[in-house]
């Protein structure tokens, strides 16, 4: 080798190739490449843990939420106002008004086609006043027509709750809550207030609110009916026969009078009719009507037995409160109880002078 080409020998051998310089640099890339994927396969595994927690406390909550509103017969809704689809959360479409998806389309018209008819007008325009800004919510208790054609009572209640830019309205969500029960629960308790539990006719408090809601300042008449011989019936075959012979007076009342008239049992052997008619020869022909029934002995629970009717009728003026109306229809029956019972009288006012 020549001396002037010692120097450059020597520096070729000192200098690293590109390949062994690279060597190092790549052999630690890859190691945090591999730590990298290591990290982000250790996060996204737990990304899909917490995920999976997650998932389950929402299912969970869904859960409590849904058994919450089936239990107390709610559906939670929602609307999209500008397609009237709607979306029920937590039970069947329809299911409430006894129908399938296939028969009743889970659309708002379907709503308002299945709306009881004495009803639809007004519950169309609380909900309306309220898509149109007039009120903060939509609110109404209203019925509806069951697949099977009977009367469902639902309590509604929704609101917006998303808009578009404009303002206009654009989803709309409430609860939808059978309450049949409740209102037949209701209709009940009021029956029991009104009605005499044993003959169920109109008791004195339910005839008294009649009196006052349809014939206060107005004109009718009043029959003022007390049983012959009653006491001493009841008194010999017992209360229980007794009960039955009421039951068959009030059964004989409807099937006279009708009804155009409301009939009450005030108590004991006492019974009042208040019917819209003044003309007396119609209120004679119910009063001898009803007598005729009891003319004759009467065959029951295989006894036979003789019952008579004392009628008084009073037809009153817009001037006579209920209880006066009472009274003088009340003195016209003890005139017949005087006179040999099992008969009928219109008051007269010489009836008072007399008195």
């Amino acid at each position: 080798m020549e001396p002037d080409e010692q120097p450059s020998n020597q520096l070729a051998n000192t200098e690293p190739s590109a390949e062994t310089s690279a060597k190092p640099t790549a052999d630690i890339s890859a190691e945090q490449t591999a730590d990298l994927i290591a990290e982000l396969k250790a996060e996204n595994a737990a990304l899909k843990r917490e995920n999976a927690k997650l998932t389950l406390l929402n299912d969970r909550a869904e859960e409590k939420l849904f058994a919450a509103l089936d239990g107390n017969r709610l559906c939670l809704w929602e609307q999209h106002l500008p397609s009237g689809n709607l979306t029920i959360f937590n039970m069947r479409w329809g299911e409430l008004l006894g129908f399938s998806r296939e028969e009743l389309a889970a659309h708002v018209d379907s709503w308002k086609q299945n709306l009881h008819p004495e009803d639809k007008e007004w519950v169309i325009k609380a909900f309306e006043d309220h898509v149109e800004g007039k009120s903060d919510y939509y609110q109404a208790v209203h019925r509806m027509i069951h697949k099977d054609g009977s009367v469902t009572w639902v309590s509604d209640r929704g609101r917006i709750v998303e808009r578009k830019p404009d303002g206009t309205p654009l989803r709309m969500m409430g609860t939808h809550m059978d309450i049949t029960q409740e209102k037949r629960y209701e209709q009940e308790l009021s029956e029991l207030a009104h009605c005499d539990p044993l003959t169920n006719l109109s008791n004195r408090k339910a005839i008294t609110l009649a009196f006052e809601e349809l014939y206060q300042r107005g004109t009718g008449s009043i029959f003022f009916i007390d049983l012959d011989g009653f006491k001493e019936l009841n008194d010999k075959l017992g209360h229980k026969f007794g009960d039955h012979l009421l039951v068959h007076v009030a059964h004989t009342l409807r099937g006279v009078i009708g009804t155009q008239a409301q009939i009450a049992r005030l108590g004991g052997d006492e019974f009042l009719i208040l019917h819209p008619s003044q003309d007396q020869t119609l209120l004679s022909e119910r009063a001898q009507s009803l007598l005729d029934v009891y003319r004759q002995a009467i065959i029951l629970e295989g006894t036979e037995v003789k019952l008579g009717l004392s009628i008084g009728i009073y037809c009153f003026t817009p001037s006579d409160d209920f209880a006066s109306a009472c009274e003088f229809a009340d003195a016209a029956m003890y005139r017949v109880k005087a006179q040999g019972k099992h008969d009928y009288q219109f008051w007269q006012a010489e009836q008072a002078a007399e008195g």
